[in-house]
């Protein structure tokens, strides 16, 4: 196994990780040079002196493997170094990992006789009561002590220890803490990246994704290798395209983000148990008794609240950043995804940004926080961001000392500090007075609230509603299955010239596939896990061709370099056609960094269009990455016939493009974001204004106010086959009452402007103006395929900061060739149809919505 430095974490943000002589670090947890924490199996120790590999030693339950990794052969470490180390770790071993515990069962579990008479046991008592019954038990130091992600265990209670973060973005990651693969479950099924997944515009789909994702984590969780509460899904907005996390979230608009975020927290939180391998469901639709439905199975986690989408541009960091957004741009862009999370999705936890909001750092700004709870109803707990406490003193400079920073963060909300920085400096704050014991006794009931809804302290997890779940349930090929229908369900073909595609298989003999990311294993971006079976995107083309060809081209993505050109230029020459896997990986995007430019990295372009002239035929461009990529030069390019973007596809990705480049399957993903030309770049990453600006040369950003004209527009994507929509039924006029109160403002409203709007609060019951459209779509080609139908509108007049268009529906269905099926959207004016005004307040147009389906438009009349 390689060992690889991690310097640049050296004396960074997790130095109370240290100890005496020796730096620790994770060998799994760290991705592209990030600093982490340290997961309880496996350290890395460095020699303080000079950052060299020391020693290495992994933890599996009770044994203990030791590696030699001097990284100098000519400071070998003597004999007596080594037995010194041996003794040292062993003592460490004893202190920080749980793993060496002969306790069972396994995970270790509150409530365990003998401390099973407190009355936060008694499961007969409301939650509420246990609660405060767990709290009024803790001294000053033990409240603080639960303040940090990784709580420190309280004997004289039986109170073990716990680690709140454990990651489910696509799948269970590595980055948590709570997550190791060290124990009987070697690897989860990694699920494409949620950007592929999000361009199905597939409900269902992204509903069973988070419920096998979700059970993939509680069978974890019973063979003690995670925690239950998980910091998923990224719900922020794809708002500019040189964003390292794009790739993480649902895009760029708020209907299909907020949609995703119900639908994953439901699945995820709420899992049933039919149809799981193992569990021993007997059919049960839902988990939970009929009396418990505030229970939980798992705790998702809606992040990043708010207004979060820059890593690094230029001098300005996530860690800095000033989000300077207007009460528009906050109403109708970023909060929605957050409110619906919330409101419709039920989540359980909510992570606060690192980056400050109109001049107040998001975790300490209590204003926004009070407003998730009083206005919203948020009744879960709220999590900084990975060391976003310490942001708001150290970075920020929002406060005047450390103690200042933990007591404005606690009081405005936030509940647990993901890190230490509360732990460290909660004490003096409470000594000086600025925390007094409510504060932290408010924080407590919250976290032990998600706590008790999840089981924690209803005894023997081994006895427990769940404890079925085990390694049966992971990387099941129900899951497997699933993780490739979604792959092949989100690659969007976007050129396919003289439907060059799909190849037919007899015609070729010999496929090149030229790329460095043809030959990684299991491309799935970031927060990944451990897959279950490591898969090249190369070998998905095995089982098709007779011999299939592969040269790198390019050293890495990064392509600094034509060395490697020759060696691609010689199989294309060799092969029937050629395939070139170009774009991203994450040496390009990834948290803490984002890209410059939307080119091709380094001397892609060149390798492509090198390919392309020597070549027998046309070639295939295939596109990596979770950004838009400007690659005009190619869909210009009749020598580049066909262009498929594949993302992050996941462990099954490889086999997913193969079968749509055979014809076996037929693409239908969507773009679910804008793919902008280079020129875009010009635009400062940190104007955060949604709307354009024409006077100052301000194109807005996203399909619903972009001015500009894009590379490829939200929701491109082409199909093997040709479909077309007809409209079945529609309403042409709805009707709105207001509550009479509201009629003397609705008409001074009117006065003050001929355009004509009514505000949404003043509509009494939104729920009776929802209306259904009926579209029957038809498959007029003769291949099977699937339709991604997206219903657009369009405000009635000319009313400032309205939207081009805005998404109102959506839905796939799938059409047999030559045969049509019929489906409804349901529609909601107030939710959908709305949008914000200059103070922030949703209002309805009034006068005529063009309903734009395809090519097909439908004008409804809203009156009063």
């Amino acid at each position: 196994m390689r060992y690889q430095i991690i310097k640049n974490c050296i004396n960074q943000k997790f130095t109370h990780h240290t100890i005496p002589t020796f730096y620790v670090y994770t060998k799994n947890n760290s991705q592209n040079g990030q600093c982490d924490y340290p997961a309880i199996n496996s350290f890395h120790f460095y020699n303080k002196n000079d950052s060299s590999l020391v020693q290495v030693y992994t933890v599996n339950n009770s044994w203990i493997t030791l590696h030699l990794a001097s990284l100098h052969s000519n400071n070998m470490i003597k004999n007596s170094t080594i037995h010194f180390l041996f003794l040292f770790i062993l003592l460490n071993i004893l202190v920080f990992n749980v793993h060496l515990t002969k306790s069972k069962p396994y995970p270790k579990f509150p409530c365990h006789p003998p401390h099973h008479k407190y009355d936060f046991c008694n499961k007969k008592l409301s939650i509420p009561t246990r609660v405060n019954s767990l709290i009024s038990l803790l001294t000053i130091d033990e409240k603080i002590l639960h303040l940090s992600d990784n709580t420190s265990s309280i004997p004289r209670l039986g109170l073990p220890s716990y680690e709140w973060w454990s990651e489910s973005l696509h799948g269970i990651g590595t980055n948590g803490p709570g997550i190791n693969f060290d124990g009987p479950i070697r690897g989860s099924t990694s699920f494409p990246q949620v950007i592929l997944t999000a361009a199905t515009f597939n409900r269902s789909l992204w509903h069973s994704i988070a419920k096998a994702i979700a059970v993939e984590g509680r069978a974890m969780y019973n063979t003690g290798q995670s925690g239950l509460t998980f910091w998923a899904p990224n719900i922020n907005v794809f708002r500019d395209p040189r964003w390292g996390r794009g790739q993480e979230t649902p895009g760029e608009d708020p209907m299909v983000i907020s949609t995703y975020a119900i639908v994953y927290v439901k699945g995820f939180q709420e899992v049933d148990l039919k149809g799981v391998e193992g569990s021993g469901g007997g059919g049960k639709r839902r988990v939970l008794e009929e009396d418990d439905g505030d229970r939980l199975m798992l705790s998702a986690c809606c992040k990043h609240f708010t207004a979060y989408d820059l890593e690094k541009w230029g001098h300005v960091t996530r860690y800095n950043f000033n989000a300077v957004v207007t009460k528009q741009d906050m109403e109708d862009t970023f909060q929605a995804p957050f409110r619906s999370c919330i409101q419709q999705g039920k989540a359980s936890c909510l992570m606060c940004t690192y980056n400050s909001v109109n001049g107040v750092p998001a975790c300490a700004d209590k204003e926004l926080l009070d407003k998730v709870r009083t206005d919203w109803g948020f009744d879960g707990y709220i999590t900084s961001d990975c060391d976003a406490v310490a942001t708001i003193y150290e970075y920020h400079n929002y406060t005047k000392t450390p103690e200042d920073a933990v007591a404005i963060a606690l009081k405005a909300g936030t509940n647990i500090n993901c890190g230490t920085y509360m732990l460290r400096h909660m004490k003096s704050a409470f000594q000086q007075g600025s925390v007094l014991e409510q504060d932290l006794d408010r924080a407590l009931q919250y976290l032990f609230s998600a706590q008790f809804r999840l089981g924690l302290f209803d005894g023997n997890p081994a006895k427990g509603q769940f404890a079925k779940f085990g390694p049966q349930d992971v990387c099941t090929s129900k899951n497997l299955n699933l993780a490739l229908d979604a792959a092949r369900q989100g690659i969007v073909l976007l050129k396919n010239d003289k439907k060059f595609l799909p190849l037919n298989k007899r015609s070729v003999s010999i496929l090149a596939i030229v790329g460095p990311m043809a030959n990684v294993s299991s491309p799935g971006g970031t927060y990944t896990g451990v897959p279950c079976k490591f898969k090249r995107i190369l070998e998905g083309f095995y089982r098709h061709v007779n011999r299939t060809l592969h040269a790198a081209g390019c050293l890495d993505v990064g392509c600094n370099s034509t060395a490697g050109f020759q060696d691609a230029i010689s199989i294309a020459k060799e092969a029937d056609y050629v395939i070139v896997v170009a774009g991203l990986d994450l040496s390009q995007e990834r948290e803490d960094f984002d890209r410059y430019s939307l080119l091709l990295p380094g001397n892609q372009t060149n390798l492509v269009t090198t390919l392309a002239g020597i070549s027998k035929k046309p070639i295939i461009l295939v596109l990596t990455g979770g950004g838009p990529v400007d690659i005009s030069f190619a869909e210009k390019d009749p020598r580049i016939a066909s262009i498929l973007w594949v993302a992050y596809p996941g462990e099954t990705g490889g086999k997913a493009l193969s079968e749509i480049i055979f014809g076996y399957q037929n693409p239908g993903g969507k773009l679910p974001m804008t793919w902008y030309l280079e020129s875009f770049t010009k635009v400062p990453m940190t104007c955060m204004n949604m709307r354009a600006d024409p006077a100052n040369g301000y194109p807005g950003r996203t399909y619903r106010f972009y001015t500009g004209e894009p590379l490829y527009g939200f929701g491109h994507g082409l199909s093997f086959t040709s479909f077309s929509s007809r409209l079945l039924s529609a309403p042409k006029r709805l009707s709105l009452s207001l509550a009479k109160s509201n009629w003397k403002r609705s008409i001074l409203v009117q006065e003050h402007s001929r355009l004509g709007y009514i505000h949404v609060d003043e509509v009494p019951s939104c729920s009776l103006s929802q209306f259904f459209i009926h579209i029957s779509v038809s498959n007029d080609g003769d291949m099977d395929g699937s339709h991604v139908v997206l219903l657009f509108s369009r405000v009635p007049q000319n009313i400032h900061g309205a939207p081009q268009k805005q998404l109102v529906g959506f839905d796939r269905v799938h059409v047999r060739a030559r045969e049509s099926v019929e489906t409804s959207l349901l529609v909601d004016p107030c939710e959908f149809l709305s949008f914000a005004n200059d103070q922030g307040n949703r209002i309805l147009a009034l006068g005529e919505y063009t309903l734009v389906l395809d090519d097909i438009e439908h004008v409804v009349s809203i009156e009063m």
